[in-house]
């Protein structure tokens, strides 16, 4: 396989996962800001912008004003915001144009058909009334992009890499959305524990699509320190870091099978992965919930920055 090729299919599943997570992430901020007086609400847009890491840009482009409409149009289709929704899916189908002879037919036309689609839908300003649909529209997209890959890929190295790309990109989302959680969400330390944190610890579960999956496994109970066990370290659910470590570990085993030796990045994973066996919630806590996300973040990008560094070693 060329390096081009695992270039190609790599950076293609991180832009659509990466396009899905902002429209929850959206949605979350979106269901938070209509419950809200207006400050509150400008906050909840503000954190919604710095969970993305787009503060820079968005800045520079409105200033501080983080009015609801603003930021969704800024992540959602703004030109001057290079990480916008309808750029992710952009560069997602011309990575997919790049590699289009290693794909499947299926998958090739999902990519295609969802950029023809989300472009005529994000070609005019969305309006309030209008942005639960364009969101629902997006994750729909995104779903059947997924379901080709699944249903149509051979089990092999190709796979392996958008199957990477995947859990790279996801699982640096749930950490984000978590670390802004204790530093953003919250006005004040004064509000742990109190009704608004309980919301916001629900928004969080939105943001990731875990709030059924976590109520059903906990009779609804809504327990802080319960949801960030199930999204760091339930691997039963499909957005949880350990989860994502999980398939991270499978898919460069199955390129180093594949090969018949390892790279820098299955090394790295490895020190991540004992990371996980060896922690618990209470550890975790005991710790500090920031520092042990900021040290995940941290070490995802060094596995992500590896795979980038072996591309050569697949050709």
């Amino acid at each position: 396989m060329l390096g081009r090729t695992a270039n190609g299919t790599f950076w293609m599943a991180r832009y659509l996962e990466r396009a899905e997570n902002t429209s929850r992430l959206l949605e979350a901020g979106f269901r938070m800001a209509l419950t809200r007086d207006a400050i509150t609400a400008h906050e909840e847009w503000r954190s919604v912008i710095i969970t993305v890491g787009a503060t820079a840009a968005y800045e520079a482009a409105h200033g501080c004003d983080y009015s609801g409409d603003k930021v969704w149009n800024f992540l959602l289709r703004e030109k001057a915001n290079p990480g916008s929704v309808l750029a992710m899916i952009e560069a997602a189908r011309t990575n997919a144009r790049s590699v289009r002879t290693a794909l499947t037919r299926e998958v090739w036309e999902a990519v295609n058909e969802s950029w023809m689609s989300l472009k005529d839908v994000l070609a005019r300003p969305v309006r309030e009334a209008a942005l639960g649909e364009v969101l629902g529209a997006v994750r729909r997209q995104m779903t059947l992009v997924r379901g080709a890959m699944d249903g149509s890929m051979l089990r092999n190295e190709i796979h392996n890499f958008t199957r990477i790309g995947t859990f790279v990109e996801r699982a640096d989302n749930t950490a984000r959305i978590l670390d802004v959680k204790y530093y953003v969400l919250l006005p004040s330390v004064a509000w742990v524990g109190s009704s608004l944190d309980n919301v916001q610890w629900e928004s969080v579960l939105r943001a990731v699509a875990g709030e059924r999956a976590y109520r059903w496994l906990n009779a609804g109970k809504m327990d802080p320190r319960g949801i960030a066990s199930f999204l760091i370290l339930d691997q039963r659910f499909p957005r949880s870091l350990a989860f994502c470590v999980d398939k991270l570990r499978s898919n460069l085993f199955g390129l180093a099978h594949e090969y018949g030796c390892e790279s820098t990045a299955h090394q790295l994973m490895r020190e991540l992965g004992t990371t996980f066996h060896q922690s618990n919630i209470e550890t975790i806590l005991e710790g500090g919930l920031h520092e042990f996300i900021t040290a995940f973040i941290a070490s995802n990008q060094q596995v992500a920055q590896a795979i980038e560094q072996d591309y050569r070693f697949y050709a």
